[in-house]
């Protein structure tokens, strides 16, 4: 997901995608353990994704802290 989609979605969205990616993380964690997975490389895409969307809302929140 690119990051400049995330700056358009509010900050209970980024919040419930946020969590939505930990949980398919942490799925894919669990499949690589037991083998199932062959695409590793997932993890890493994974990982990428879930820092753009903290990038996401600590800017957010920054602007927000900004503007007050």
């Amino acid at each position: 997901m690119a990051y400049i989609d995330l700056t358009s979605k509010t900050e209970k969205e980024l919040q419930a995608l946020l969590a939505q990616k930990r949980d398919a993380l942490r799925e894919l964690r669990f499949k690589v353990s037991e083998g199932q997975l062959k695409q590793t490389h997932l993890i890493s895409e994974m990982k990428r994704d879930i820092a753009h969307v903290l990038t996401a809302l600590n800017a957010r929140r920054h602007d927000e802290a900004n503007q007050q």
